[in-house]
C-alpha cells in the first residue's frame, strides 16, 4: 500500500523542520545551504509568504515542500512558486502536483492575478508537469544579478 499524503502549512518552526529542509534543500541546489531556524521562522511568520509541507502520514516526515509568495505590482498581486522540491525517494508519487495545486488554490483565495515559476530545462517531470498543470511557457528573457 502507497502511503497518503497530507499538505500543510507550516507555521511553527522546529527541529524537526529544520532537519527535513537540510535533507531536502541540497536535493534542490547545491549552492545555496539549507535554512536554519532563524530563516524558517521568518518565512512562516511572513504575511505575504506560505510555506507548504507535504508530510508522509504513516512516518510523519516531510517529503517535499514549496514556498508561495506574493508581492503587489501596478499591475496587481502576483505569486510566485518558488523552491518547490520533493525527496528523490518519494518523487513519482503525486507530491509536486499536490503541492502546486494547494498553491494555486492559496493564490486564487488571495486574488493574485496570475502564478508564476520557474523551472531548470534539466528538471524534464517537473517541466511536464507544470505543463500538464496549465502553466504556459513565457516568451521573456530571466536575467540574475548575484549580489
Amino acid at each position: 500500500m502507497v502511503a497518503m499524503i497530507h499538505v500543510t502549512e507550516l507555521v511553527e518552526i522546529d527541529q524537526d523542520i529544520v532537519a527535513a529542509f537540510d535533507h531536502l534543500v541540497p536535493q534542490l541546489s547545491s549552492s545555496s545551504p539549507p535554512p536554519g531556524i532563524d530563516e524558517l521562522s521568518m518565512i512562516a511568520a511572513d504575511p505575504n509568504t506560505v510555506l507548504l509541507a507535504a508530510r508522509d502520514t504513516d512516518t510523519g516526515a516531510i517529503v517535499g515542500t514549496l514556498t508561495l509568495a506574493f508581492f503587489r505590482i501596478p499591475t496587481g498581486l502576483q505569486a510566485r512558486i518558488e523552491d518547490v522540491v520533493v525527496d528523490a525517494d518519494a518523487r513519482g508519487r503525486g507530491i509536486g502536483a499536490r503541492l502546486t495545486e494547494i498553491a494555486i488554490e492559496r493564490a486564487r483565495e488571495a486574488g493574485a492575478k496570475s502564478v508564476g515559476l520557474t523551472s531548470r530545462p534539466s528538471r524534464d517531470a517537473a517541466n511536464r508537469l507544470y505543463l500538464r498543470m496549465g502553466f504556459d511557457i513565457r516568451e521573456t528573457n530571466v536575467y540574475r544579478l548575484k549580489l
